[in-house]
């Protein structure tokens, strides 16, 4: 979790924000949550302490997964917050070792518009990065293990149960994955969450959003900055959900060869939306007060959090020595 005063993250058992000082304990009752109900309008007394509305019995924060933080390795981890704007995560993130030579990094970021993104999101990470383990153990190059993940995701984000009768629409979520293998980064996606290759030398964005703008600056219909300027600016044109036909759900794929040492980087747009120049990026990994994953996760979180903290942010990242 995060202060809510300036975005530093804290832990559930802290009184105090160590960066800021802000009283803790004072400042997060149930009650002070929001307006009250964020379903049926409820007042805010009508939340008990557990955060479920007694009117209607819906919850209003996602309480596990406020804060998610992984480590399976030193060199690896990742963690998702809720940021201070959203109500709830509807980030998901997965990471897996299988030996010492190959990572897997699965980042999901549920589409606010549709049916239950929350579930949408972590659906599509477990699902994809299960998948994806057995195409290695099979023996699968990258690019199909990564096309075998995406297709279990799709399977498993179209299998949640909505509302047939609802004008929003069915659960969705864009992905982002990469496999690291013998030195080489094979990356997958669909939707606008990123892979960042971070290095001293240089650091490149190894993806490219499926986004209206992009198209819109690609067919010549608009320049950069009118296209940046539309409403319509970071709609995405490809996701997983439903509504997505298997034909439609094929991952871009991209590879690149890990030469020197440096981060491979894979990020919501609660992150790149505040740092979306890879130079930038890796002048604040250059700031975090450690240089291990962990520390480096945390630290670009707290960085979008105090940037504002608009959306839900999560971050994986692999640290490689060469």
């Amino acid at each position: 979790m995060n202060c809510h005063q300036c975005g530093e993250i804290v832990t559930i058992s802290d009184r105090f924000c160590e960066e800021c000082g802000t009283n803790l304990v004072e400042t997060s009752t149930p009650q002070e949550i929001g307006n009250g109900c964020q379903k049926c309008g409820a007042a805010p007394t009508q939340i008990d302490a557990d955060r479920y509305c007694i009117q209607c019995g819906f919850r209003q924060v996602a309480i596990s997964d406020d804060f998610v933080e992984l480590q399976p390795a030193p060199n690896l981890a990742g963690a998702s917050d809720r940021g201070r704007r959203h109500h709830q995560n509807e980030d998901a993130i997965a990471l897996k070792i299988i030996d010492a030579d190959t990572y897997i990094i699965v980042v999901c970021d549920g589409v606010s518009s549709s049916q239950q993104p929350e579930l949408a999101s972590q659906a599509a990470a477990t699902a994809c990065i299960q998948a994806i383990e057995i195409g290695i153990h099979q023996h699968q190059d990258a690019a199909t293990a990564i096309c075998q993940g995406v297709a279990a995701a799709l399977t498993a984000v179209a299998s949640i149960p909505i509302d047939p009768t609802s004008s929003i629409d069915p659960s969705s979520t864009t992905i982002v994955t990469a496999i690291v293998h013998d030195h080489i980064a094979t990356i997958g996606w669909l939707g606008d969450s990123r892979a960042y290759w971070i290095a001293a030398d240089k650091s490149l964005q190894l993806t490219q959003d499926d986004s209206w703008m992009r198209d819109a600056i690609e067919s010549g219909t608009f320049t950069p900055a009118e296209a940046e300027a539309s409403p319509s600016a970071h709609a995405i044109v490809r996701w997983l959900g439903a509504d997505v036909a298997d034909e439609d759900s094929t991952p871009n794929i991209t590879t690149f060869p890990i030469r020197n040492a440096g981060y491979l980087l894979l990020c919501t747009d609660g992150l790149w939306n505040y740092a979306p120049d890879p130079a930038y990026l890796h002048h604040l990994i250059q700031q975090s007060p450690n240089s291990d994953s962990r520390s480096i996760a945390r630290h670009l979180i707290s960085y979008a959090n105090q940037q504002g903290g608009q959306d839900n942010i999560t971050v994986g990242i692999l640290s490689t020595s060469n």
